[in-house]
Formats: structure tokens, sequence, C-alpha cells
């Protein structure tokens, strides 16, 4: 990697600073506007553009992508999603979340970090609408499910082997309708929160 260029990216809300390590050990430090649309669509790409151009004196305009073949590597980091959650700036949102469960995020674990404080200030949540959604997966145990059978529960096979009772299959009526009036409402962005879904895959991408 000594003979490619090396980039470390911080894009920040307002500003962004690149770090570049040029071929030969050479260090480059460049701070751009994160937003800059008169002068370039994406202040990282216009950071490496301007350190290889610069470096190796050959033009790279700015309608053509950049070169890669003596790139190294580049990492990036970025505030500008926390910085959005911090200052509600994002997309208004909807939580649809297994039937029975709809306060859950709100309630937290009740983990209290002064057990007497007696002016606690919970955070704000995130969404601003709640969909039960009518359905109930349940791990299969021995000895809670010693009685269940086939018959009564249906029994899947979840992602890491172990078995589940389905004792309520998705309600996707039910589903549809609700969805249909948070779309109504405005709200295009949706976080999916299933019970078990970890190991039942299905059940999110639906």
């Amino acid at each position: 990697m000594e003979d490619k260029f090396c980039f470390a990216i911080d894009r920040g809300g307002t500003f962004t600073d690149v770090y570049a390590r040029c071929p030969g050990g050479k260090i480059r430090v460049l701070k751009l506007l994160s937003e800059d649309p008169s002068n370039y669509a994406d202040a990282p790409t216009e950071g490496i553009r301007r350190i290889i151009e610069q470096e190796t004196g050959k033009s790279s305009p700015k309608t053509k992508p950049v070169d890669t073949s003596n790139i190294g590597w580049i990492r990036m980091g970025t505030t500008v999603a926390t910085n959005a959650l911090l200052e509600r700036k994002g997309e208004r949102m909807a939580l649809a979340i297994t039937e029975g469960f709809r306060d859950l995020l709100h309630i937290g674990n009740q983990a209290r970090p002064n057990i007497f404080d007696l002016k606690i200030l919970c955070p704000d949540i995130l969404y601003e609408e709640v969909v039960e959604v009518r359905e109930r997966v349940l791990p299969r145990q021995d000895a809670s499910s010693a009685e269940i059978t086939a018959e009564q529960w249906k029994v899947k096979q979840g992602s890491t082997g172990e078995e589940l009772l389905v004792m309520k299959e998705v309600d996707e009526v039910k589903l549809r309708h609700d969805l249909k009036q948070i779309l109504k409402k405005g709200i295009t962005s949706l976080a999916v929160v299933l019970l078990h879904s970890y190991i039942v895959p299905m059940k999110n991408a639906m």
C-alpha cells in the first residue's frame, strides 16, 4: 500500500475532513464544506479527487469517476445519522411491532442510572405511529411444549435450526390495511420489530 493513496475521511454535518497518506509517505489534510452543490456533488469524493490531482499532476475532471487504480483503501466515518437523530431531522417514521408490544420501546428495560431521582427525563421516541402486527411465533422448548402437537400449532424451523411454534400466522389483510392508513398520513419510513424475527427472517422480509 506504500505506493498508493490511502484515505481516512470524517464527514460531518458542516465540514468534511480528509486525511490522506500519499505514495512515498507524504501526508495531506484537506477540509471541505459537506454541502456545496455549486462546486461539487459529494464532499468525500471531491476531497479524494483534489488530492490525487494535485499530487499526481494528472487532470481529474469532476464530471468523471475518480480513478481508483492508485487508491489502496478508503475509510470513512460520519456523524450525519447521529446529527439527524439528535436534531430530529430524519424521515417521519412508523413502527411495526408484534401485537401486544406497542409500548415496548417506550418502556425500555426500566434501567435507571439514579434510582432515587425524582425528576426523570425520558428521551423522545423516534416514531410517530405504531402498527401492531397480528402474529406470534415462539421458540419450541421441551419443558414448556411437551404437550404441543403439530395439529395444534404449526411447527417451523428457524434459520438457526431450532424449531418454532407458530401461534398466529401474520394477518396480512389487517397489516395491509393498517399500513395504508399510515401511508395516508404521509409517513413512508417504517421500522419493523417482530418477535423472534432474528431466527425467522422471512417475517421481516415480507
